[in-house]
């Protein structure tokens, strides 16, 4: 792995993959961060946000350039990120506490329920890419509806499993939630899932998430599609 940095980010890459990226200071990132930010600064009805697989926190400059406060719970297994987070945000990101714990673990030992969490884990594989940890399919599903409040929202960065269709992996992932929502795009593989027991309505959430999009002028707002899912 190795550290690239520009003018405005800096990322965290291993060969042709981008493990992590942030942004100097508070922004867009005309990119997936900016839909995951805007997830978390429109539809989390309260201000405690645990953040698995934080990284180097790519997610904290658009979430603070939308004007979001959250109290953030970042956990990684790997320490490379979080010296390059405080290195480059410190100034300005807020409250951001940061662990060096397997997430699973970690979630299972919070005690206090969380109103948003946002599951963004990944590992290499040789080859593959970069994919899901198998965890995250088959156990932390169950573990973050039990961790997150009654009205509260689970953001899942998912990527594509080897073998599996999308429908079945959603569903899989989706099971022990009542509502859930997809985002997806041109530009990236990755879909966006959204999931909760008592979602907003698919239709204003979308117009929440572009509105929050559109405050940092993230060209994401014409990017993505937003879509109800119906479960297999």
């Amino acid at each position: 792995m190795k550290v690239v940095r520009g003018p405005r980010r800096t990322m965290i890459v291993d060969g042709e993959i981008v493990l992590s990226e942030v942004l100097h200071e508070p922004g867009p990132t005309n990119g997936l961060f900016d839909v995951l930010s805007a997830a978390i600064h429109a539809l989390s009805p309260g201000p405690r946000v645990a953040v698995l697989g934080f990284s180097a926190g790519g997610v904290v400059p658009p979430l603070r350039a939308m004007g979001g406060e959250h109290a953030i719970d970042g956990v990684d297994l790997s320490p490379d990120g979080e010296p390059l987070f405080r290195e480059l945000c410190a100034s300005w990101a807020g409250k951001v506490t940061t662990t060096q714990a397997e997430a699973y673990e970690w979630l299972g030992k919070r005690k206090k329920p969380y109103d948003c969490i946002l599951e963004d884990l990944s590992e290499s594989e040789p080859e593959q890419g970069a994919i899901k940890p198998w965890i995250c399919i088959d156990m932390l599903p169950h573990r973050m509806f039990e961790k997150v409040t009654p009205r509260g929202v689970v953001v899942i960065n998912l990527l594509p499993w080897p073998g599996t269709s999308w429908n079945a992996l959603i569903d899989r992932i989706a099971t022990p939630f009542r509502d859930a929502v997809v985002i997806t795009f041109d530009e990236y593989e990755n879909r966006v899932l959204i999931v909760g027991q008592e979602l907003t309505p698919t239709r204003e959430l979308g117009r929440l998430l572009r509105g929050s999009l559109r405050a940092i002028r993230s060209n994401q707002d014409e990017e993505i599609r937003i879509r109800t899912w119906k479960r297999g």
